[in-house]
């Protein structure tokens, strides 16, 4: 405390502060006032709010996040731009062409001429539109074969000795037969079924003379002496066929690479009766393996044909193509 006589005043004055930290309790005299002067012109920063902080920094990790999104979208679609430009048609054409092209993209039964998707535009918008909805990633051969080049610096034209109609997949070995172990599940499945299988063809059989109606769920010969029942066709199940066949039906259900939602996809009966010729033709696609499994028996020659996944098409690759090539509702 000090005490003293203030200016023009014959009372005593009291001075009462703080004594150490400004605000508490305690006593000063005139020698405190330098220091008190010098804490009293210090800025006093406000505590940044916990919750305004937090917002914040939200806000930007969002604004972050859609920044590298549409980066990244850009970055996978920037090639796509070209495709209109570069796209040629691509039309499947359905005239008869033997009972190893059993079920072209959208056939129809009265052998009227069919296509599936018509050119590689239609092609490259259904490939934007899955890319919109999942992701450009492992798309790299499938966009190619968007546009219609089998590799990098080759053209549509430079196929070597596969010409399919449709869609080219690059860079996918082709050999005149897939080694078993490449489809081992699937192979043995088939291989195990067969006697099932077997029986079920002969419900549906039928003397193939040509001379009776021809019986309910046979197409009408693709070909002099070629008839076939279908079990899926062009991707899609044939209700009908597969009650009536339900060993063959429950061993398409077991198969891991069957192409059952393509139109790429057909499984069911062959049969070629003696003296009937096919001519060589290409598949629409070079992304799947056509497995056939034969009678032993004599007389006509029977077979039971699935189409499965060439099994170096990767599981995007797959799932993209599916979309792409989803049969028609």
């Amino acid at each position: 405390m000090w005490k003293g006589n203030s200016p023009g005043c014959n009372q005593g004055a009291a001075m009462e502060g703080t004594g150490g930290e400004l605000g508490g309790q305690g006593n000063w005299g005139l020698e405190d006032a330098p220091g008190l002067l010098a804490r009293a012109s210090l800025p006093i920063m406000p505590a940044w709010p916990l919750p305004l902080a937090s917002s914040a920094l939200t806000l930007l990790l969002g604004a972050l996040t859609s920044l590298f999104l549409w980066y990244c979208y850009r970055l996978g679609s920037q090639d796509m731009q070209a495709l209109g430009a570069g796209s040629r048609a691509g039309a499947v054409s359905g005239r008869p062409g033997g009972c190893s092209e059993a079920g072209r993209p959208s056939p129809r039964s009265s052998g009227e001429s069919v296509e599936g998707p018509r050119t590689e535009g239609l092609v490259s918008r259904r490939l934007r539109a899955y890319a919109r909805r999942y992701s450009w990633a492992g798309m790299g051969r499938v966009r190619r074969a968007a546009q219609g080049s089998p590799g990098p610096g080759g053209g549509p034209g430079v196929l070597g000795i596969q010409r399919p109609g449709l869609l080219f997949l690059p860079d996918l070995p082709s050999a005149p037969f897939v080694p078993r172990d490449a489809q081992r599940h699937d192979v043995e499945l088939l291989e195990s079924s067969f006697p099932a299988i077997l029986r079920d063809f002969g419900a549906v059989s039928w003397d193939f003379s040509g001379t009776t109606p021809l019986p309910r769920g046979w197409s009408p010969p693709l070909a002099p002496g070629c008839y076939q029942l279908l079990l899926y066709q062009a991707g899609r199940c044939q209700p009908s066929n597969c009650r009536r066949c339900p060993g063959a039906y429950r061993a398409l259900r077991g198969l891991r690479s069957f192409m059952s939602a393509n139109t790429f996809g057909n499984a069911g009966f062959s049969i070629l009766l003696p003296g009937a010729r096919l001519e060589g033709r290409c598949g629409p696609t070079n992304a799947r393996v056509r497995c056939h499994l034969g009678s032993p028996e004599d007389g006509p020659r029977v077979v039971f044909i699935v189409d499965l996944w060439h099994p170096n098409v990767a599981g995007a690759e797959r799932q993209a193509l599916d979309f792409v090539f989803a049969p028609d509702p």
